[in-house]
């Protein structure tokens, strides 16, 4: 299910605001600890990287990561 549709079934008639932050709490958490597992944060620099390797051109932003997570989830 995709995170719009599960907002779509969350808000209904009525807006449920505890099930809409539960599951938006959901989503952060799963998008940090994905970064986390697959990446590297470049220092103090808003860029992550595949791996330790600083030669390596593989540097994403968070918003890129966003996007790719997305897509990897089926979001």
């Amino acid at each position: 299910m995709t995170l719009v549709q599960k907002f779509e079934s969350a808000i209904g008639i009525f807006m449920q605001v505890e099930r809409c932050e539960k599951i938006a709490d959901e989503f952060a958490i799963g998008f940090a600890e994905w970064c986390d597992n697959n990446y590297f944060r470049m220092g103090n620099t808003s860029f992550w990287a595949e791996s330790m390797d600083w030669d390596n051109d593989n540097e994403f932003t968070t918003k890129e990561l966003l996007e790719i997570y997305k897509k990897e989830k089926g979001l």
